[in-house]
């Protein structure tokens, strides 16, 4: 991957994670956010392992991310501008597809 293409991975990388680090840490603590999301046969959703690896790359300066780092910002950015484009109608405070997307680091109702 060229420089190019990590400048654009970050950018869209930054929109769509609109949760800090110390947000989306206290999110992933409580029931909902192990309570929604696919399974892959273990106990932990793909969204929460997302999250956790959210944090992970939080922690890492930007001279240290890995390509690996750097396909997982792209499948994040992905996760969450197909998951927006799925909205249910009404209020979605206490949904599960708000949750999901708050274990991505994506919190629709988050102002700014």
């Amino acid at each position: 991957m060229d420089d190019e293409e990590r400048t654009e991975v970050e950018r869209d990388y930054a929109d769509a994670v609109n949760m800090t680090p110390k947000e989306l840490e206290h999110w992933l603590e409580t029931d909902e956010s192990k309570g929604v999301g696919q399974k892959d046969g273990g106990g932990e959703s793909v969204g929460h392992h997302s999250g956790r690896r959210i944090l992970e790359i939080a922690r890492t300066k930007k001279a240290d991310l890995s390509d690996d780092d750097y396909a997982h910002m792209r499948k994040v950015v992905g996760y969450v501008h197909r998951h927006l484009a799925q909205k249910p109608s009404g209020d979605v405070e206490d949904t599960a597809w708000r949750y999901s997307l708050m274990n991505w680091g994506h919190d629709p109702l988050k102002k700014g």
